[in-house]
């Protein structure tokens, strides 16, 4: 299955039923039984009845995975609406700030595998939903040193992605790949698959001579841009080394660090001297890796206590209030335990 998100701008309640039947028919051909479908489309239908009633439209991102035992559809809802103020309190079925009946967002909780909110008086709301084939599935958290998510979108129109990340585990370690074709549509695509499969196959272990590496191996495709992020358990360190645009910080509280990439085209030309930024790899850091299909300018000490939310939470705010929408995007989001 393709780890890339489909979009839906939710600016029109016509649009409800055609997208709650979509997303049912992919619930079905995942192996949903016909009553998990059907809590499918409540959870579907109460997300953008909201998005509508409340917030004048958002996005509703979602795609289909395999997690290696069950299917699942992951959503994100997102919304620049006035926000919610008493979380807690929305949970509670059957409640209402307006004066519908409604199944509320604790009909989403309990109908949901997985479910977690931000939301933020005066910036809007952010949810994560999985719904597995399976609803008694209990999901269970990484427990790897890193939790990892990621969220990747196509360009509007396009049906492959130009963007791509890949991460590697070994005992000293992980590598992080995130990756960004030029261009957008199939031939982007193909320069940053390539890359990919040169990085999955590559032995070295620092990102410098990984990058060598991918560039002879991408020679033949339209080129990229990438950076990658390797994290050494021995020595507690990060390397880290870029050619082109992928935006990369490393944040200690809220303290950050951006790293800054050469300049480049993997494929047809990188300079000839690279050198790995090498700093601490500590507990409780976070490191943001993202695509010029988001704003750059951006900064988590603007969201109230967002830096004690999941990485796809990050992810998913930092998407909303960024993403440009005239390109490919992927921003990913880990966290240090």
């Amino acid at each position: 299955m393709d780890n890339t998100f489909s979009v839906y701008k939710i600016d029109d309640r016509s649009l409800i039923a055609f997208i709650k039947r979509e997303i049912h028919n992919l619930a079905l051909q995942l192996g949903f039984t016909p009553h998990r479908a059907a809590e499918t489309d409540i959870i579907i239908a109460e997300l953008t009845s909201n998005l509508i009633k409340y917030a004048d439209g958002g996005d509703l991102l979602y795609r289909a995975h395999y997690n290696g035992s069950h299917n699942e559809i992951e959503i994100y809802c997102l919304d620049k609406g006035i926000g919610i103020e008493n979380v807690t309190k929305i949970m509670n079925d059957g409640y209402s700030t307006s004066n519908t009946l409604g199944q509320g967002l604790g009909a989403i909780k309990r109908l949901s595998n997985d479910f977690q909110i931000y939301s933020m008086r005066g910036w809007g709301t952010v949810q994560y939903i999985k719904i597995c084939d399976k609803a008694d599935f209990s999901v269970i958290h990484s427990e790897n040193e890193l939790n990892l998510s990621a969220i990747s979108v196509n360009y509007p129109g396009e049906r492959v992605c130009g963007d791509g990340y890949y991460i590697k585990y070994s005992k000293k370690g992980f590598q992080i790949f995130c990756g960004d074709g030029l261009g957008h549509g199939a031939k982007a695509n193909e320069a940053v698959q390539q890359a990919i499969r040169a990085f999955k196959q590559c032995t070295e272990n620092d990102p410098a001579s990984i990058l060598r590496y991918v560039h002879e191996h991408a020679k033949k495709s339209r080129g990229l841009v990438a950076t990658i992020a390797c994290a050494d358990y021995t020595t507690e360190t990060w390397n880290i080394c870029g050619i082109g645009n992928i935006n990369t910080r490393i944040y200690n509280g809220l303290d950050n660090k951006t790293y800054t990439p050469y300049n480049g085209i993997i494929g047809h030309n990188i300079p000839r001297t690279l050198n790995n930024t090498v700093v601490p790899y500590q507990k409780h850091q976070i490191i943001i890796m993202h695509s010029d299909g988001l704003r750059t300018r951006w900064n988590l000490a603007e969201l109230t206590s967002i830096i004690k939310q999941s990485p796809g939470i990050i992810a998913s705010a930092l998407y909303k209030d960024n993403v440009r929408g005239t390109d490919d995007a992927t921003i990913l989001v880990g966290k240090i335990f």
